[in-house]
């Protein structure tokens, strides 16, 4: 940013912790009329507005009131070539990624069309409020490089990684164990901490990974430590009892991951929806992140999601949309129906958690709190502005609420990315110009 900083005004909620239930008002700082100060793309104060009065002629100032102002919403389990197959009618998992989206992915081996769809992708993820997502490439490493290209361009914090996939998939969608880790290897050095951008080590999962390709994920996991590491794992019965024949001296489908180096604290595993006990004990030891995929889960009928019973065990666990098996970009439609979910089985998801979730605890999942998911001064200016009575429905709703917590309500069980009045990248807006310089 050059010229004068810029003044958000608003109202304005930041979480400090995990609230541990709807009482925990300790977690969490809520301003009724509330300046954040914008500098050089950073948060450099965030106060009562009328602190402020007396430097406002030295200040861009932009008027989000009566809206609602918080950290930029974290997505850490997505798809970027399946944005043209959401949606896709009928099928369980292994059926639906033959019949959809390995003949989707083929398509992003062409330079061009992945960097047509890469600003496409960016879009959807910048009008619904998202501003940072841990995401998926295709197999070939064009793909990638027009997914961080992108995402540099419009100076959003990203992680990604192409896909690793050397069997059980069409030839047009697989590589080798050897060229796989020769294109991350290219990748890591040509992106991973250039500007905001992460790499994460992406085996899809153990079905279309033979053992000498999990190696060479495993080895680039231990060359690169601060690079993530993203896959699957138990999302679907089916592929367990096929990952069981491909690896039958594994003692378990985590156990294949733990057995190739690739469990630890940056490790984040999509699903993890019918796990044994010693899976999970497995999984905490490691640190490891389970990731709930809501929409994803209900549309392929792949299981319900014990978050409850996970984090009893001490795990963190992140909350993601899973586009294309995913049903929506929004993070909000993400919690409404992760709430559906949670409540079928006698658990609960209280809006100050929720809005937690998807802000600081994911960025605590990803390791990233020191930087996104907060408000805090220091912290990248990465910030949604969400309007509860975007709708005429949720404007009927909002007449008799009273609280913040029922307006967060409103807003995870109502609100979609007609609920988000304007998306901020480091500073910037850019929801009303789809985010592109």
């Amino acid at each position: 940013m050059t010229g004068a900083a810029t003044l958000l005004r608003g109202r304005a909620l930041n979480f400090l912790s995990e609230p541990e239930g709807p009482e925990d008002s300790a977690a969490h700082v809520y301003f009724e009329d509330c300046g954040i100060l914008i500098e050089d793309g950073r948060i450099r104060e965030v106060a009562d507005f009328a602190q402020f009065a007396p430097r406002l002629d030295r200040l861009h100032l932009v008027d989000h009131r009566p809206h609602l102002m918080m950290a930029g919403f974290i997505d850490p389990h997505i798809h970027f070539p399946q944005v043209q197959v959401i949606a896709s009618w009928g099928a369980q998992l292994l059926d639906w990624l033959n019949t959809y989206t390995f003949p989707e992915e083929a398509r992003f081996g062409d330079p061009d069309h992945a960097a047509v769809m890469a600003v496409r992708f960016f879009d959807r993820l910048i009008e619904t409020g998202t501003t940072t997502a841990a995401t998926y490439c295709s197999v070939h490493r064009a793909s990638a490089e027009a997914f961080f290209a992108e995402a540099a361009r419009r100076n959003m914090r990203m992680i990604g990684g192409k896909v690793m996939m050397d069997r059980n998939a069409p030839d047009a969608v697989l590589d080798t164990a050897q060229s796989a880790h020769d294109d991350c290897k290219a990748l890591i050095a040509r992106w991973h901490g250039t500007g905001r951008a992460h790499y994460a080590i992406s085996p899809r999962f153990a079905i279309t990974s033979t053992p000498a390709q999990l190696e060479a994920a495993g080895a680039l996991a231990a060359e690169h430590p601060d690079c993530h590491v993203q896959t699957h794992l138990s999302e679907n019965h089916d592929e367990i009892a096929l990952t069981a024949r491909l690896y039958p001296d594994a003692r378990d489908y985590a156990g294949v991951y733990e057995d190739h180096g690739l469990l630890g604290p940056r490790t984040l595993l999509g699903h993890c929806l019918h796990l044994t006990a010693r899976e999970t004990a497995a999984l905490a030891e490691a640190g490891a992140r389970p990731v709930f995929c809501p929409t994803s889960n209900l549309f392929l009928g792949s299981g319900l999601f014990d978050d409850a019973g996970l984090r009893a065990q001490g795990l963190v666990n992140a909350i993601a949309t899973d586009v294309g098996g995913g049903s929506s970009y929004s993070m909000l439609q993400t919690l409404n129906e992760g709430y559906k979910v949670l409540q079928l089985q006698g658990q609960s998801l209280h809006p100050l958690r929720a809005f937690h979730w998807i802000t600081r605890g994911n960025a605590v999942a990803l390791g990233l709190e020191d930087r996104i998911g907060t408000i805090d001064p220091g912290t990248e200016a990465d910030i949604v502005v969400l309007d509860a009575r975007a709708t005429p429905a949720m404007a009927l709703r909002m007449e008799r609420a009273q609280t913040l917590t029922e307006e967060l309500f409103v807003l995870q069980m109502m609100g979609d990315d007609r609920a988000v009045a304007e998306t901020y990248v480091a500073g910037l807006a850019r929801k009303a110009g789809n985010g592109r310089d």
